[in-house]
């Protein structure tokens, strides 16, 4: 077994006096697809800002490809190896499509330029026609592609997608579902964030579902699936 690229033992994290992340345990693995999953409020995007040293835990530790990074900056994270998509897009507005991601390329931490200019716009055709558009002319659907897009041209190691497809229209939510599949094809470990259980569980690999700040699932797929009276208690289905 090949050391993880991911290992967060025991995570605790606060917002003020709010206890969020109580003593979480999260792997991710060299080319594994893991989905996060959880109602609203149970502490998924605290955990991965967690993970990205944007929110600072106050217990636990947090290693990255073996080396401890509790609390680091979250550009020395982002350097080895990780790429966050944030719920929100977080796209720069005032810059085109074009210049969004040209600013992010980067070789990877292995000096692998696997995704490139090019290979994001074969893979995000609707970006091609909208080059000089500027972020804030682009639909919810398109911002998000450039957002991933963008991700991408770092040629992350891990990718983490925070709410892959919320609030965008059934055919372009596909779209991203496609998308997401190539990132697993390529090689590119993720982790997952979406309400949509049913294509969650379609590309991952493993599943873990928190409530209120704690674990209370981890397991493949194919687990979660033939355990309806879970996804009914805790995804509210």
């Amino acid at each position: 077994m090949s050391e993880p690229l991911i290992q967060a033992t025991g995570l605790h994290t606060h917002y003020g006096a709010s206890h969020i992340l109580r003593g979480v345990d999260f792997t991710v693995g060299q080319g594994q697809t893991i989905g996060l999953m959880g109602r609203n409020g149970m502490g998924k995007t605290t955990l991965l800002k967690s993970l990205m040293g944007i929110v600072k835990p106050s217990g636990g530790g947090v290693l990255i490809k073996g080396r401890p990074m509790t609390g680091a900056s979250t550009f020395e994270i982002a350097r080895l190896g990780l790429a966050y998509v944030p719920e929100g897009r977080g796209i720069f507005g005032n810059l085109s499509v074009k210049e969004n991601l040209v600013m992010s390329a980067r070789a990877g931490t292995k000096g692998q330029r696997d995704w490139t200019y090019d290979r994001v716009l074969e893979t995000f055709p609707r970006l091609a026609e909208r080059l000089n558009h500027g972020g804030q002319q682009l639909s919810g659907g398109e911002q998000q592609m450039l957002t991933i897009g963008r991700a991408l041209m770092t040629n992350p190691d891990v990718l983490i997608l925070d709410e892959a497809t919320e609030g965008l229209a059934p055919l372009i939510a596909r779209e991203i579902w496609r998308i997401c599949g190539l990132i697993r094809e390529s090689g590119i470990s993720s982790v997952i964030v979406d309400k949509n259980w049913k294509h969650v569980t379609q590309i991952t690999d493993r599943n873990v579902i928190l409530i209120k700040g704690e674990v209370v699932f981890e397991g493949s797929s194919d687990e979660l699936l033939s355990k309806p009276e879970l996804l009914e208690q805790y995804l509210g289905v």
